[in-house]
């Protein structure tokens, strides 16, 4: 605070306190970095999760044709039954990749990807398991092929990955990044709550 001596009356005033307006800029421009700054590690694996998703969609498709075609013949109706269990399972492993905070609780395995791995791999081989031997539904067989081998790739990088604990480092990133996340809002609540008492300030 300055204090400025009139010199023609000889009264002292006192200057209205000069606030730095680069600090308000210097500190939004810190928040918008901090704000856009994203994990390659998780990007990485949130695209793999996405792909495996899809495989899992994909099983369930062809499980579904398969199903209804079956339950068309009364000589392949178990093949039918096999494929609803095999439907429901691979439900479970579209839920999985989701990450949602009520699957991962009631079924604690999920969280673990050897465990992922392991049940996605189950539900490619049933997806293969009763193939078309006479050849009258090659277009299912083909659907069937590339469903199952699609998700058997995602589930033996699932399980190697887990034997290597990549899943327990994607946790621990996923953790900091919340944290960081956490961090830049309460960055800009301050900002906000100072701004408001420079406004003040001012207008006093």
């Amino acid at each position: 605070m300055r204090r400025g001596v009139d010199e023609e009356n000889g009264s002292v005033g006192v200057a209205t306190p000069v606030l730095p307006s680069s600090s308000s800029s210097s500190s939004a421009t810190t928040t918008a970095r901090i704000g856009r700054r994203a994990d390659p590690f998780l990007v990485v694996c949130g695209c793999f999760s996405f792909i495996t998703a899809l495989a899992a969609i994909l099983c369930i498709a062809v499980n579904v044709l398969s199903a209804i075609r079956s339950f068309k013949n009364q000589s392949t109706i178990f093949d039918g039954i096999f494929r609803c269990y095999a439907v429901l399972i691979a439900v479970f492993v579209v839920l999985a990749e989701t990450e949602w905070g009520f699957v991962v609780k009631f079924w604690q395995v999920l969280e673990y990807w050897a465990g992922r791995g392991m049940l996605q791999i189950f539900v490619a081989v049933m997806t293969r398991a009763f193939p078309d031997y006479n050849g009258e539904r090659k277009d299912l067989v083909i659907l069937q092929n590339i469903a199952c081998y699609l998700l058997l790739s995602c589930g033996v990088v699932y399980v190697i990955s887990g034997v290597l604990c990549v899943g327990f480092l994607k946790r621990h990133r996923q953790k900091q990044e919340i944290t960081r996340e956490q961090a830049t809002k309460d960055l800009e609540e301050l900002e906000r709550r100072r701004e408001e008492l420079e406004q003040l300030l001012v207008a006093e």
